[in-house]
């Protein structure tokens, strides 16, 4: 594994971690699926879309899982249980290793081998992106989650900790 690829791993699994305890942090299951005015997606919408995006990138196209993505369906559910939408996530932070293992310094310069919206970026760049894409919508499902039950704490997103595995 690149040095790259390293520390890609430790920063997708910490945030999947830190979005596993925002999920778990929702009062019930009807709530993970709630939203408020102004906002589209639920946390547990988000949640699935980020599951979705690592196993289908990460773990399909570079890791070779065969997991076959249904992008609609990440954004249409309305209803399911938190364990379910931890057992996602959990899936995806499982399926990362494999496709980070496999990336050798010429992998992470080349286009990554799926065109996404009519590009291929860069690897390298291509899971950079993707870990932000991360971090942003934990960030939004936090928000989310306080909205909803006006509480102010976090759950200990992002913990810098948490960067020494």
């Amino acid at each position: 594994m690149t040095p790259l690829a390293a520390d890609l791993l430790v920063i997708l699994r910490r945030d999947l971690r830190c979005l596993i305890r925002e999920v778990e942090a929702f009062p019930d299951d009807a709530t993970l699926w709630r939203t408020v005015p102004g906002i589209a997606n639920s946390a547990g919408n988000l949640a699935l879309h980020v599951a979705g995006n690592l196993r289908a990138y990460v773990g399909g196209v570079l890791g070779g899982s065969g997991y076959q993505r249904n992008r609609e369906r990440e954004f249409s559910q309305r209803e399911g249980s938190r364990a379910e939408v931890v057992a996602a996530l959990v899936a995806a932070s499982e399926e990362i290793e494999a496709g980070l293992q496999v990336l050798t310094m010429e992998a992470l310069a080349a286009p990554i081998p799926h065109d996404v919206m009519g590009v291929r970026p860069a690897t390298g760049r291509w899971l950079l992106h993707l870990a932000t894409h991360l971090a942003f919508h934990l960030g939004q499902a936090g928000y989310v989650r306080r909205a909803l039950t006006g509480e102010a704490g976090g759950t200990g997103v992002m913990s810098i900790p948490e960067l020494v595995p």
